[in-house]
């Protein structure tokens, strides 16, 4: 069988090129969880970007069903953080942007557009809906994590939570019922000390097996 390198693994392949250490530092090693903001603006174009990149990750059949709503007036705080939990309020207050990342209950009519190859799956999650809402919470929990990463690499500070009250959120913003919210996500650039000493992550040793 052939082996590669250290050389050959340092260098990626032609088609694959490795990410750096300076970009594995911004979206890895070194990146953090913020919990305090400054004032300074998030643009449209800088959320635009990130859902830009957000939006090519994988999901399950290509159904991408995680939807996205940036809160940044002052009416659109004072109509979400109440319904946090409350040592999360002054987080949501100082970050110029909130993202409630909320699952599309209906994901499932876009199936056609999205996976041509394959549209009767749009009547197979019809017709299941424990089916849908399991395999779509699941993607559009895999999509948040994109999302975040996608942040980060626009140059922002994310702050993820799910210390929140989902029902009410979904009553305040998707009173249809056909979002359903699943995290909301602090952005914007670091404010005054923005966070604790690094915690400690298990290692390969706890966490990893080989077969």
């Amino acid at each position: 069988m052939d082996t590669l390198s250290e050389a050959d693994v340092n260098a990626g392949t032609p088609d694959r090129p490795r990410l750096g250490d300076d970009g594995r530092a911004l979206l890895f090693t070194e990146a953090r969880t913020a919990s305090s903001f400054a004032p300074t603006p998030v643009s449209d174009a800088e959320l635009a970007e990130i859902w830009d990149l957000a939006k090519w990750p994988p999901t399950a059949a290509n159904t991408q069903p995680l939807r996205v709503l940036f809160v940044r007036t002052e009416e659109g705080k004072r109509r979400l953080i109440p319904h946090l939990a409350e040592g999360n309020r002054p987080k949501s207050q100082s970050a110029p942007v909130v993202a409630v990342l909320a699952l599309d209950t209906s994901f499932h009519e876009y199936v056609p557009e999205v996976f041509p190859h394959n549209p009767g799956l749009k009547d197979v999650y019809e017709a299941n809906e424990p089916l849908r809402l399991t395999n779509g919470t699941f993607s559009a929990a895999l999509q948040a994590g994109y999302f975040i990463l996608a942040a980060r690499s626009v140059g922002l500070v994310a702050g993820p939570m799910t210390g929140f009250d989902k029902a009410a959120v979904d009553a305040e913003f998707f009173p249809d019922g056909r979002f359903r919210s699943l995290v909301v996500v602090n952005l914007g650039h670091p404010g005054e000390t923005p966070w604790r000493d690094r915690l400690p992550r298990l290692s390969a040793e706890t966490t990893v097996q080989w077969a």
